[in-house]
Formats: structure tokens, C-alpha cells, sequence
């Protein structure tokens, strides 16, 4: 008895150093398998009814799912993070000037603004003509913020790198994605008996409901705010439109985009368009976020907001700009399996069908 207590115990000791040294090896690609696998999970009924027009060709299927990932997502933020680090600096370098040469001034839109236009122009420019050591100030803070904003540029730059090879991966998992949920299935019964295909659906459809409910928000936005810049006339419309799609994956982000868009429609004495991008920002860019997102995320887990805040942060953190889905996708799935183990969640109806 004792020595098959020991070779038990040698036995799991093993499988668990094996374990910790696959996830050693794949470390520096673990972002890009997470988050190849969520979308895979995510994608997966588009993925099988593709299989079926195509007559089974799983090969042709993954590689239509890979390229079309990589055309509709990978290279829009390529050429978003390119111009994004180009105008950046060329923003700042127009900066520095104007304050090397004294030309800081309020915008003539500031006098226009209702009843207390006209006081806060003249109190801007007593400022700016009284005290040089706030040029100075300004000085100094330009180089700290553009070098801030440039890292952003390269983490979304790191990001399409990540994306890319997350898409490679994806290709694989598509084309052996029922034979890799045989042997993970096969391994969880063994470890979790008859609650493991509970703790599968769990999963796929919390994850799925993440990510419908992530991106499919962060479209919706995006459409709404293209739309938006169109009708008021605001330059740089793509590129604008992908950054609100970005920053919608951010609690509170949209409003950084059409807020800004709206003081530069000021800038130039658009008052009444300027007005418009407020009240379009408010009620139609972020109103699709209390609408569209509920929605698409109702068939998964409703993670609370503070869990979604952490998740986005901690994601980026961990696993930078792909960390925007992924730290939200793993809480909510263990937030789904706590609230299931617990009872606390009414009960999941399992879909039909296999795979992932």
C-alpha cells in the first residue's frame, strides 16, 4: 500500500514539473496562444458551418478564418500604429515650437463659449503674459508626454506582433481543434470525472460571450463614431474610428476620442458641429455601450465592472495590448466557474454540437 502511495506521489510530481516546464518553453508565446484560443472558441460555429461549404477541407477552412482575422483585424492596427507614432511626433515638434517662440495662445473658440467665453480668454492670456516660468513648465512636460504617448504607439505596435502570431496559432487550432478537445476532454474527465463536460460549456460560452460582447461593442462604436467624424467633418476619419474601437475595449475610453474631436471642431470656430460631436458622443457612441454590449454578452458571464476594469489593466500588464482581451476573457471564466461551483449561477443549457 505504501509504495503505491509513493509511486502515486512520484507520479503526480512528475506530470506537475513536465507541466511547469511546457509553460516555461511557451512563455513568451502564452499572450498569443490565449488569446488564439479565444477567438478560436469564439469563432468556432463560424469556423464549422465554413468547414461545411467547403466539404470538410479543414486545411482551406483555417486558412480562409487565418487570413480573413488577419485582413479585417492585424492590418488596420499596422497602419493605426504607423500613423499613430508619425503624427505623434510630428504634433509635438509644432508644440515645441510654438512655446520656444511664445506663441501659446487660447483658442479664438474659448470666447465663444456661453456667458463665461469672454472671462476665461482674458484670465488664459493674463496667465500665459504674467508668468514665463509656466512656458517653462510647459517645456518640460512636452518631451515626458510624447515620449508617453510614443510607448503607447509601441505597445500597440507590440501588439499587432503579438496578433500576428496569435493568428498563426489560430490557424492550427482551427484546422486539430476537434482533436485537441478529445484530449483535453479525455484529461478533464480524468481529473474532474462527470463535471467536466459542465465546466467545457462553462468555459466556451463565457469566453464566447467575452469576446461577442467585447468586440462586438467596440464595432458598433467604431461604425457609430466613423460615422459621426463623417458628418462633422473631422479629419483622419479610419483613423479615429480604430482608435474608438481600441479605447472602447477600456472602460470610459470612447469619450478621450469624440471628446477630442470635439474641442478641435471648436478650434477651428465650428461651434454648432463641435455642440453636435458632444451630443452624438454622448448619446450615440456611448450609448451603444449600454445597449449592444448587455446584449451580446448575455449568453456568457456578466462580469462585474470592477472585475472588468482589473482585467483589462492587469491584462495589459501581463500580457500588453492582446491583455486588453485576455485578462477580462480569464476572469470572467473563473468568475463563471466560481459562481457555477457555487450555486450562486443559474445552470448553463448546453449547446449542441462538437468541437471547440
Amino acid at each position: 500500500m505504501e509504495r503505491r502511495l509513493g509511486k502515486n506521489y512520484t507520479r503526480y510530481a512528475a506530470v506537475i514539473l513536465l507541466g511547469l516546464g511546457c509553460l516555461y518553453v511557451l512563455r513568451p508565446f502564452l499572450a498569443a496562444i490565449l488569446f488564439a484560443a479565444a477567438v478560436v472558441i469564439s469563432s468556432w460555429p463560424l469556423y464549422q458551418r465554413l468547414l461545411g461549404h467547403m466539404r470538410g477541407h479543414r486545411t482551406v477552412a483555417a486558412l480562409t478564418m487565418t487570413l480573413s482575422l488577419t485582413l479585417l483585424v492585424i492590418i488596420p492596427l499596422a497602419l493605426v500604429a504607423w500613423n499613430l507614432a508619425d503624427n505623434i511626433g510630428h504634433a509635438f515638434d509644432q508644440l515645441r515650437y510654438a512655446l520656444s517662440h511664445g506663441e501659446l495662445l487660447p483658442p479664438a473658440w474659448v470666447r465663444d463659449i456661453p456667458l463665461v467665453g469672454e472671462q476665461i480668454d482674458l484670465y488664459l492670456r493674463q496667465l500665459v503674459a504674467s508668468r514665463e516660468q509656466m512656458l517653462e513648465l510647459a517645456q518640460r512636460m512636452v518631451e515626458p508626454a510624447r515620449r508617453w504617448l510614443l510607448a503607447g504607439g509601441i505597445m500597440l505596435g507590440t501588439g499587432v506582433v503579438q496578433m500576428s502570431l496569435a493568428a498563426f496559432v489560430s490557424f492550427f487550432f482551427y484546422r486539430d481543434g476537434e482533436t485537441l478537445m478529445t484530449v483535453i476532454g479525455a484529461a478533464m474527465r480524468r481529473v474532474m470525472n462527470e463535471e467536466a463536460e459542465s465546466v467545457t460549456d462553462i468555459v466556451s460560452q463565457t469566453v464566447r460571450g467575452v469576446m461577442y460582447g467585447l468586440l462586438g461593442t467596440a464595432l458598433a462604436q467604431a461604425l457609430v463614431a466613423a460615422l459621426g467624424f463623417a458628418l462633422a467633418g473631422v479629419p483622419a476619419v479610419l483613423l479615429l474610428s480604430v482608435l474608438v474601437f481600441v479605447s472602447s475595449l477600456i472602460p470610459v475610453g470612447p469619450p478621450v476620442i469624440w471628446g477630442g474631436a470635439s474641442v478641435w471642431l471648436f478650434s477651428q470656430g465650428d461651434t454648432g458641429w463641435g455642440i453636435f460631436m458632444l451630443v452624438w458622443g454622448f448619446f450615440a457612441i456611448s450609448g451603444v455601450d449600454n445597449i449592444v454590449r448587455p446584449v451580446l454578452i448575455s449568453r456568457g458571464s456578466s462580469l462585474p465592472f470592477l472585475l472588468t476594469l482589473l482585467g483589462v489593466l492587469g491584462g495589459v500588464i501581463a500580457f500588453g495590448f492582446v491583455g486588453l482581451f485576455i485578462g477580462p476573457t480569464l476572469l470572467a471564466v473563473g468568475y463563471s466557474l466560481l459562481s457555477g461551483w457555487t450555486h450562486t449561477k443559474d445552470p448553463i443549457v448546453k449547446q449542441k454540437g462538437g468541437g471547440i
